[in-house]
């Protein structure tokens, strides 16, 4: 009598015998809810009442917070909350109508220059030189940014590999997608070796995958001391990867702090939607009621 293979064990996951048997081998993993511990320094930037006004429209009204060093830190906020405006202020582009931004100690507006070369950008619009290649772009970037020969080959190699650009190296940035842009446009903020990190919407156009290579790039310029500085409409995004959080509305602060300390006992969403006292459900589309009847 022939002896019957034992059966395994599998998951009734609805995906096919073989997927559900392999998925029954699997180690469950816990999905991140939250930021890795870090120890921070000191203050990396200082906001103090910093204003911006457009004729009779004030798009950030006295924002004051600080960022500590070696912190992944987001600003958040809805369309039009006067996020880009703030980053714009603070990375040294968009000079403020009031206030002023210190990095680490050092007046940004009144050293413009040489806050600049210890801050990397990524703004909310990406203009590239689209008849590069990516390698070119980067060395071109790495030039102006008066680092020396050498250090650019070497540091764009290895930027090529970290943010998986290697392929795409000698292709013109006229062919790239929106997300290999952004991909190549943070590579590029990194090659002068920052200390601050100032990305406005760094993961808008990225793929799931091309994302996770972000995040691990940037967890290890964390890691190595650098500060992150980024905003976002990902509440998700943000309470896995940040440790600390701001949060404005209509250009003014709403709330500061922690990740832990600015969500409470609930979601970063849910407390984000209730500072900005979002609408729970849509109301007045009563004429959008199917009938299937």
């Amino acid at each position: 009598m022939t002896e019957e293979p034992a059966k395994t064990s599998a998951r009734d996951v609805g995906l096919g015998k073989k997927t559900a048997e392999g998925l029954a081998t699997m180690t469950p993993m816990a999905r991140q809810t939250a930021a890795a511990e870090r120890d921070l320094g000191g203050e990396a930037l200082f906001v103090a009442d910093l204003t911006k006004r457009f004729g009779r429209v004030t798009a950030v009204d006295k924002l004051s917070y600080t960022v500590p060093q070696g912190s992944f830190s987001a600003i958040v906020g809805p369309n039009g909350a006067g996020k880009t405006t703030a980053l714009s202020m603070i990375s040294g582009l968009l000079p403020p109508s009031h206030g002023s931004v210190e990095l680490f100690g050092l007046d940004v507006w009144r050293n413009r220059s040489k806050a600049q070369d210890r801050i990397g950008i990524l703004p909310d619009r990406v203009r590239m030189f689209e008849q590069l290649t990516g390698a070119q772009y980067l060395s071109y970037v790495g030039a102006v940014r008066r680092v020396d020969k050498e250090a650019i080959i070497a540091r764009s190699e290895q930027l090529l590999d970290a943010f998986d650009l290697r392929s795409e190296a000698n292709r013109l940035v006229v062919d790239y997608s929106s997300g290999l842009r952004k991909k190549l446009a943070l590579a590029s903020a990194l090659i002068h070796a920052p200390d601050l990190l100032v990305l406005d919407e760094p993961f808008e156009s990225i793929d799931p995958v091309s994302a996770g290579t972000l995040i691990e790039v940037l967890n290890d310029f964390v890691s190595r001391g650098g500060t992150v500085l980024l905003s976002s409409h990902s509440m998700d995004l943000v309470q896995r990867v940040c440790d600390h959080v701001a949060v404005i509305m209509k250009g003014e602060l709403l709330a500061e702090g922690t990740v832990d300390e600015v969500r409470g006992d609930v979601s970063l969403e849910e407390r984000f939607r209730d500072l900005v006292r979002g609408p729970a459900v849509s109301e007045g589309l009563d004429w959008l009621n199917i009938s299937f009847g």
